[in-house]
């Protein structure tokens, strides 16, 4: 049975690569968001994981960062397994993100494809 995976990020680009390698894994059905918003409507869904973007664009009115998504899905779900995306380099916002109950953070380029991959194939 394959695993059901949300993957949230604004850059539709990077959200379609990334959907694009886990669904060739063979094992994944990913549904992909480009808001947090679309994402929390959705969790009735029950995703066995989330990927989400840490710098969602919070410039759109009433669009919420990563975090703020982060935090809203464990409040609706807290055992749900969110993986962390961020291009952030900074030890400071992983430690924030795992705070907040992420299970892991990625730093995101394409390389993290794989880590990505072999961490939801160990769920």
């Amino acid at each position: 049975m394959k695993k059901n995976i949300f993957v949230v990020d604004d850059d539709p680009m990077f959200a379609t690569l990334l959907a694009d390698y886990l669904d060739d894994l063979g094992h994944f059905q990913v549904t992909t968001f480009g808001t947090g918003e679309d994402c929390l409507v959705r969790l009735t869904d029950k995703p066995d994981a989330i990927i989400l973007d840490y710098y969602l664009d919070s410039t759109v009115a009433g669009a919420q960062n990563g975090l703020e998504i982060l935090q809203k899905i464990h409040k609706a779900d807290p055992d749900m397994k969110v993986i962390m995306l961020s291009a952030q380099e900074h030890y400071g916002v992983a430690l924030r993100t795992i705070a907040s109950g992420a299970v892991h953070y990625v730093i995101k380029d394409t390389a993290s494809f794989e880590e990505i991959g072999k961490y939801l194939s160990d769920l």
